[in-house]
């Protein structure tokens, strides 16, 4: 039997593509059923379960879109809803922006880089749970921020965000900041110094300054960056739950209610599964919401390639 120029016998059959690689899909197995059992199976009973009434204990016993209604009706799951959206988008922007300008700054290769980035890496390697009762007595009027500016002599001066309804959300916000921003910026810097030094030296040679060059031509360049940093901010903002229940347990009454924190409640202090389980179909539908311009971004321009 002849032999072709790349060592495969002509006229012998291709390997069937199901065999191709088969000792890494074996390996890949008990990843598959887990992703298809667990997740995919308990989010399908999850959603059948919020059309039922179910109380203490789960009963298939319809009652249609009452649940969605109620949880539509009630001021804390709006709340909750209207502070993740404060939250997510100010936690977008400032995050983007803090991290890249210090990947930027530590890609120009500033001494004691090493030090610096251990620094601002450091919050991400703690609990939510620390980091919001770290920030709980930071941000506490009487032995806080405030208390100690007081002391400096300003006696009008008022920092007390978890204590004021009005802008709580943004007390924990500084809290989440602190604790992830570190991390995008990590990524960031990779992506960053992945790009090819020739790259500066032809902007630098073509007269492009500096703040030209990074939005012309390096932030286009680092677009799967952005795309990975935007799916993992994003996933933290919606099941952001430790750090409200550190610093403010919800409060000043409903003010800094968000929605796993709703769910939480729902399911295991109010035992009303069924409201627990629209509002968990309501959080997996706002991760899909993420996930769609994520697959979007990472495959949909490839068939037009």
């Amino acid at each position: 039997m002849a032999v072709t120029d790349n060592g495969q016998m002509r006229g012998a059959k291709p390997p069937i593509r199901l065999f191709k690689n088969l000792s890494a899909k074996i390996a890949a197995l008990p990843m598959i059923l887990t992703a298809t059992v667990i997740f995919v199976g308990c989010s399908i009973w999850t959603i059948v379960h919020s059309f039922t009434n179910s109380r203490l204990l789960p009963k298939l016993n319809f009652v249609g879109l009452d649940q969605y209604e109620r949880l539509w009706g009630s001021a804390r799951w709006v709340q909750s809803v209207e502070n993740l959206v404060i939250f997510g988008i100010c936690s977008l922007i400032f995050t983007f922006v803090i991290a890249f300008v210090l990947a930027a700054l530590l890609d120009r290769k500033i001494r004691f880089e090493n030090a610096f980035r251990t620094i601002f890496l450091y919050p991400f390697a703690l609990s939510f749970i620390v980091t919001g009762l770290v920030w709980q007595w930071i941000l506490n009027p009487e032995f806080g921020i405030q208390a100690i500016v007081r002391g400096l002599g300003w006696q009008s001066f008022t920092f007390d965000p978890l204590y004021n309804a009005d802008i709580v959300i943004f007390g924990i916000l500084i809290a989440g900041l602190w604790q992830g921003t570190g991390l995008i910026m990590c990524i960031m810097l990779a992506g960053l110094r992945g790009i090819d030094e020739d790259i500066w030296k032809a902007a630098k040679v073509d007269g492009i300054g500096t703040v030209k060059t990074y939005l012309l031509i390096i932030i286009p360049m680092l677009k799967p960056v952005f795309v990975t940093s935007l799916v993992l901010i994003s996933a933290g903002i919606i099941k952001v739950y430790d750090l409200v229940v550190a610093q403010t347990s919800g409060g000043p009454g409903i003010a800094s209610e968000v929605p796993a924190k709703y769910v939480y409640d729902q399911l295991f202090q109010r035992q009303n599964l069924g409201q627990g389980f629209a509002a968990s179909t309501m959080m997996l539908a706002m991760v899909v919401v993420v996930l769609i311009p994520y697959v979007y971004l990472q495959y949909g321009g490839k068939k037009n390639d």
